[in-house]
């Protein structure tokens, strides 16, 4: 999966074929939120035997979706990059289109905002990104998307204070097609960079139950601040 060796239709169908067994596709949807996690815990969300998830995690690891992180005699695993965790966001926009009003009614809170992978998604997400393109605080070039220095200045300003400005205006982002949305959101470094950093202003705080972000009364404020502000 990368420029240097583009997919023939024997590799498509090889990743067809890891998404059709529905532990498999278990275990990478648990790993979207960004998180590492042992085999013990994937086979439980899989609901299968520790056998059997070793079997699944060594052809996922071998397709390259996975990635491994070993410590002593521990092994945890999580999504290979982020070009994987966009590849299967994308994935689901077929059947997101017959069942985003579903998953609207269900669970509005991961509507709202969520994250895909490790970055800012939902109506949050495009919200944010349609309104700092509106505002010219992000710039859409060749090499991606960069975040000019007044929209830098004004993150950190707002409170955003673990924010690095030298560091974000470096970093690069791309969009990314929200599933729930059907619009673009801030992916790639620089979407991860902006997220963490609300995250460590307590902006946003994470669900128990999934990938769901809860804005806080303060971030809503602060985010409103910035141009970002959610229907109620």
């Amino acid at each position: 999966m990368t420029d240097a060796s583009p997919l023939n239709r024997y590799q498509l169908a090889e990743l067809g074929a890891m998404l059709a067994e529905p532990a498999r596709a278990a275990i990478l949807l648990a790993l979207m939120d960004g998180t590492t996690r042992p085999a013990g815990e994937l086979a439980h969300i899989a609901g299968v035997s520790a056998a059997t998830a070793s079997a699944h995690l060594k052809r996922l690891l071998e397709g390259g979706l996975l990635g491994l992180h070993e410590q002593g005699r521990h092994r945890y695993f999580r999504l290979a990059n982020d070009d994987v965790a966009a590849w299967l966001e994308a994935m689901a926009l077929p059947q997101a289109a017959r069942t985003a009003t579903v998953v609207a009614a269900r669970d509005p809170a991961l509507c709202r905002a969520r994250t895909c992978y490790r970055h800012l998604a939902g109506q949050l997400g495009v919200v944010l990104c349609e309104a700092w393109l509106e505002r010219g605080w992000l710039h859409v070039g060749s090499d991606g998307i960069s975040l000019l220095s007044d929209g830098a200045d004004a993150l950190v300003q707002a409170g955003c204070q673990e924010a690095s400005t030298q560091q974000l205006l470096r970093l690069r982002g791309r969009h990314c097609l929200d599933w729930t949305e059907r619009r673009l959101h801030l992916g790639g470094p620089l979407g991860v960079a902006i997220t963490g950093a609300m995250l460590d202003a307590g902006w946003l705080r994470r669900a128990q139950r999934n990938r769901a972000l809860l804005p806080t009364p303060d971030g809503l404020r602060r985010l409103a601040e910035l141009g970002v502000r959610l229907d109620s």
